[in-house]
């Protein structure tokens, strides 16, 4: 029996997959060729789905992309025997150069196993780091995590051990695990990708969160509009409980964590964590005050570790290769690697997993190939809707935390989003503006208001007509409104605005008339 794999995540079924699927069954049924078709998770190599592999005694076999009408041809070629005749052939999927360049930690297991599978995932190295923490004590695990220098992935990069710390150090009764898998930053996918590829990757990684902080409790915060991602993780905690991987006795260790999965509502805020917490606990999604820190008052007033897909994944693969093998990679304080997502105008987009160390040139051109639309690349936006937008000159600037900041941008979850010399940068920061506009919790007058007035200053700096007195004053306007936001607001969404709309003036002063 010949086993063929085709994607079952968001991206690959939008592209076609489940069109490809159901020819590929019936076109084996029609020759009576005996298939086992598997429904993987994708490899995030989006600029080939349909991505098509098939197994062979010299390992997986690559083509795509792959359409519906392009399956009898397959067949003719023998791309079932692994025959590389097609015009569609990339040889041995592991040696495309744009997976094979990559350091895959988070997204090891990505597009290999079926995802609903526990003994696949088991097969590929799954669980064993849930075995290696169900025999240490909880500050053990937490002083494994610390010297891991694991960071948050959601965008703060805050050191997760230390907030595990504060977590278990809490006398409370009751402590709560919860992921933060709202991801709505524009150009991120790899929460995404990550569930729906992997999903007890991040049950493995919660499961070891509870065990550290004494939390019995834990809840997945997803965004409603991934369907599929709450398809698979329902499918995916059923299957844990059933193998005894969650509930009362954890792989027999007499030890407890339960696990849920909760949707959001469509709010961009509440992927603040304050936010968040919030509207888990059925309420409207405001920000909080802080202090208190949710790591002591938290969901439901108790001590709380909030992580987001990312950084909670990463714990299994901590505990399965040890904290030495996690802090041998990347550079300075930023320790690992970050799965990247390249989107906007790139001809190849996709998941890249890398060290931090890597530049942003390498990662746009190297891998994404540069722009879609053949026009030369004029800014880069890294980091969400909030990040900065960078001109070329910048783009040697090296992936870490540290260097982003240094340079009045960040990394946040990693998203690049590229645009070509087309783009009308003026119209990028009114975005930026007008999206806060929208997207703010309403609490703070600064974020609430102050996005309304950055909007109509804008207009006005684009109505002036070569009145330069009246552009250079609502340039400074616009200055003062972006220094009052920063200082003022109450969370990230007003205090992070002014990123995006400073660049863009600065390195893009003649989209604004100057």
């Amino acid at each position: 029996m010949v086993t063929v794999y085709v994607p079952r995540d968001t991206t690959a079924c939008a592209l076609g997959a489940d069109a490809v699927a159901a020819a590929i069954a019936a076109e084996a049924a029609s020759r009576n060729i005996d298939i086992e078709l598997v429904r993987n998770g994708s490899r995030g190599l989006f600029w080939l789905e349909t991505l098509v592999e098939v197994e062979t005694p010299a390992g997986r076999m690559a083509y795509g992309p792959v359409n519906a009408s392009d399956v009898a041809g397959l067949f003719d070629a023998g791309f079932y025997e692994g025959k590389q005749d097609s015009t569609l052939s990339w040889g041995p999927t592991e040696d495309i150069p744009y997976l094979k360049n990559q350091l895959r930690v988070n997204f090891a297991r990505a597009g290999i196993i079926d995802p609903l599978s526990i003994d696949a995932y088991k097969a590929h190295g799954g669980y064993a780091g849930l075995t290696c923490a169900l025999a240490m004590e909880a500050q053990v695990i937490v002083d494994e995590v610390k010297a891991s220098g694991l960071r948050g992935r959601g965008g703060a990069a805050f050191p997760a051990g230390i907030k595990w710390q504060t977590v278990l150090d809490t006398p409370s009764e009751q402590k709560y695990i919860v992921c933060n898998a709202d991801e709505g930053d524009s150009g991120t996918f790899a929460d995404r990708l990550l569930m729906e590829a992997d999903p007890f990757q991040l049950i493995e990684g919660m499961t070891i969160a509870g065990l550290g902080v004494g939390a019995t409790q834990g809840y997945i915060y997803l965004r409603s509009e991934y369907p599929k991602a709450h398809d698979v993780l329902k499918t995916a905690l059923a299957n844990a409980y059933g193998a005894g991987y969650l509930g009362s006795d954890i792989a027999g260790s007499g030890k407890r964590f339960d696990l849920e999965v909760r949707l959001g509502a469509g709010a961009y805020i509440c992927g603040e964590e304050t936010s968040l917490l919030d509207s888990l606990e059925g309420k409207r999604g405001l920000v909080r005050a802080k202090p208190p820190l949710p790591a002591i008052v938290g969901l439901f007033g108790k001590p709380t570790v909030i992580n987001n897909v990312l950084t909670l994944a990463t714990v299994s693969a901590i505990f399965e290769k040890g904290a030495d093998f996690y802090k041998g990679l990347g550079t300075g304080r930023s320790l690992g690697t970050l799965p990247m997502q390249l989107a906007g105008n790139i001809k190849r987009g996709g998941i890249v997993e890398l060290a931090f160390g890597s530049t942003l040139r390498e990662l746009m051109e190297d891998f994404g190939g540069g722009t879609a639309s053949g026009r030369p690349m004029k800014a880069v936006q890294v980091g969400g809707p909030l990040g900065a937008y960078l001109p070329e000159s910048e783009w040697d600037i090296v992936l870490d935390y540290e260097a982003f900041a240094a340079a009045k941008a960040m990394l946040g979850h990693g998203g690049v989003v590229v645009f070509d010399d087309s783009v009308d940068m003026l119209e990028q920061a009114r975005f930026a503006m007008e999206f806060c506009a929208v997207e703010s919790c309403g609490k703070c007058t600064p974020c609430r208001i102050g996005s309304i007035r950055g909007v109509e200053v804008i207009d006005k700096i684009r109505g002036s007509d070569g009145d330069e007195r009246q552009r250079d004053d609502n340039l400074i306007l616009l200055e003062e409104l972006c220094d009052t936001m920063e200082f003022g607001s109450l969370c990230a969404m007003g205090g992070l605005t002014p990123f995006p709309v400073r660049s863009a003036v600065k390195h893009f002063p003649e989209d604004f008339g100057a």
